[in-house]
C-alpha cells in the first residue's frame, strides 16, 4: 500500500511575511495600502453597479470624466477625500472616516 503525501498547508501571514515582508517593513505596507486601495475601487463598481449607473453618468453627477471613474474603479490611489466624498455621496451610501492617533485618541468623520 502506498503511502499517501501530505501537503504541508501554510497561513496566509506566514507567506505575506515571506514573500511580500514582515508586518510594519515598508514593503508590507505599501503591499496592504495597494490591496486597500484596490478593494476601494471595488467597492466603488460594484455600489454604482447596484445603483444601475454607468461610469459616464457618476462621472456627471459628480462632474468628472468617464475615464476618472474608470481609474477610481481600478485603483483609488492619488484621488482627494473630497471626490471619495462626492462619489459616495452620488452613489447614495454613507461612509465613515476614522482616524487613530497613539492608539487611544479616536477621530470619526461620518457622511451621509
Amino acid at each position: 500500500m502506498e503511502k499517501e503525501k501530505k501537503l504541508k498547508v501554510y497561513p496566509l501571514s506566514e507567506l505575506e511575511d515571506e514573500f511580500i515582508g514582515n508586518v510594519g517593513s515598508p514593503e508590507r505596507d505599501l503591499y496592504e495600502y495597494d490591496l486597500k486601495m484596490e478593494i476601494l475601487g471595488e467597492l466603488i463598481r460594484e455600489t454604482r453597479k447596484k445603483r444601475n449607473l454607468t461610469q459616464s453618468e457618476l462621472g456627471e453627477l459628480i462632474g468628472v470624466k468617464k475615464s476618472t471613474i474608470s481609474k477610481l474603479e481600478r485603483q483609488a490611489k492619488n484621488v482627494t477625500i473630497d471626490t471619495l466624498i462626492r462619489v459616495f455621496n452620488a452613489l447614495k451610501t454613507t461612509i465613515k472616516f476614522r482616524i487613530e492617533i497613539d492608539h487611544g485618541t479616536k477621530i470619526e468623520i461620518a457622511q451621509a
